[in-house]
């Protein structure tokens, strides 16, 4: 929120918030925009992260197919909420037409721009086989419309936007990290959660390790277990 609050806006301007997915990382500010209504799959309401909001709209996906994607919700002129379960049971990506391109906001389809180019899954996923297909009707949609392709948990999602850069399935753009020789890097003793990006400090928790923690010990952002989490 104070980034939000750094660009000269206000949570009260605020009136419609389209969610990709219940994870708190996605959905842990809503409370914070009394004003929206929040739009979200139906097939999420029973979500603990989403209890106790009062402004949730329930999308049942009644405006039909989107293109290749089977079911579809139209939000305004040139915004679409589409049905993508597979990361959560009630997964849902957001496609914005704009100038002749379309803008796949997709909130955790892939961590990295990588994953889609090598056609990997995302490490999370409620349904295994709804995810594959789901990554398979991204890469069909790309493949045919020129996409802006808007990750959330990657620089690489904010530099396409602002570049309006169309993604290229098979010519991937190079990145810094893909650069980097990790093979003589140390470990810090610290640990990052790969869902949420926590980063577990032990100086910051009276020295405790982070393998002395208990093993039902959750991420204190996202509540996901210690095995999401890899060496920093």
């Amino acid at each position: 929120m104070e980034a939000f609050a750094a660009l000269g806006y206000k949570p009260e301007q605020v009136t419609k918030i389209l969610l990709t997915h219940r994870h708190a990382d996605h959905s842990g500010e809503l409370k914070s925009f009394p004003n929206a209504k929040v739009y979200v799959n139906q097939d999420e309401m029973d979500a603990a992260e989403l209890q106790g909001l009062t402004n949730l709209v329930p999308v049942s996906f009644t405006d039909g197919p989107y293109y290749n994607f089977p079911e579809s919700q139209k939000i305004h002129d040139g915004i679409y909420l589409i049905k993508a379960k597979g990361h959560t049971k009630g997964n849902s990506i957001i496609i914005v037409e704009n100038e002749g391109l379309f803008y796949m906001l997709h909130g955790d389809i892939t961590y990295v721009d990588e994953a889609l180019y090598e056609d990997k899954l995302s490490v999370v996923y409620d349904d295994l086989p709804a995810a594959r297909e789901t990554q398979d009707r991204i890469r069909e949609f790309i493949r045919n419309h020129p996409t802006v392709y808007c990750g959330t948990h990657t620089p690489q999602g904010y530099e396409n936007l602002e570049a309006k850069r169309v993604m290229d399935l098979d010519n991937p753009v190079p990145t810094i990290l893909a650069e980097v020789d990790f093979s003589n890097q140390k470990a810090s003793g610290k640990y990052v959660c790969s869902i949420c990006g926590y980063l577990y400090d032990p100086a910051e928790h009276d020295g405790v390790a982070f393998e002395d923690l208990p093993d039902d010990w959750r991420c204190p952002r996202c509540k996901q277990p210690k095995t999401k989490f890899n060496k920093a």
